[in-house]
């Protein structure tokens, strides 16, 4: 017989504010966090600061899981052009499920609008340690301009989850041909 562990009331917290805050936006109240997670107001304030605090923290949380679905296995033998082109084939790929609502880091960033904010420093994190994977496969990969490029990547991933996440536009034959243009343009092996 197996016994089902019912997860702790922090952690219900930070999957209903994942949960939540992607689908509905950073707007959401702490009564439908609370509700959600089925954790009083009370015991919230007693394991988050804030409604600020319990964002960044769901933010951080779920950084590991956001990185692996998109980055490839550190040293798995492809060339650099390759490494890139997974992460633009993942986005193209989670873009055409139902529930894609673009990249969650973004949209915070564009929400809250305030940089300081403990959720938005976490965003954005999470968003310059995606373009230093740029940075760094375009670097190995003879890039005449590193930084440029991955600038230029980062920019094409955030328009592209942007435009998906709001179903204005299908990634589909789309953004490869953009980034492979890139690639091409900066030399990239």
């Amino acid at each position: 017989m197996t016994t089902e562990v019912k997860p702790s009331p922090r952690e219900r917290l930070l999957e209903a504010a994942a949960t939540l805050t992607y689908r509905d936006g950073v707007s959401i109240g702490v009564e439908a966090l609370c509700k959600a997670a089925g954790v009083s107001k009370r015991s919230m304030y007693q394991l988050f600061e804030s409604k600020d605090e319990l964002l960044a923290a769901s933010l951080e949380e779920r950084a590991a899981a956001f990185a692996a679905s998109l980055l490839p296995p550190a040293d798995d033998g492809r060339s650099p052009r390759e490494r890139i082109m997974h992460v633009f084939a993942r986005v193209e790929s989670q873009a055409g499920t139902p529930e894609f609502r673009g990249c969650r880091y973004l949209a915070v960033q564009i929400e809250l609008k305030d940089q300081t904010h403990p959720a938005s420093r976490v965003a954005h994190q999470i968003k310059a340690n995606l373009t230093a994977f740029f940075r760094a496969e375009a670097e190995r990969g003879g890039a005449s301009d590193p930084d440029l490029l991955a600038r230029q990547l980062i920019l094409v991933f955030d328009g592209a989850s942007a435009r998906a996440g709001i179903q204005a536009d299908n990634l589909t034959g789309l953004v490869a041909p953009t980034v492979t243009t890139l690639l091409d343009v900066a030399g990239v092996r």
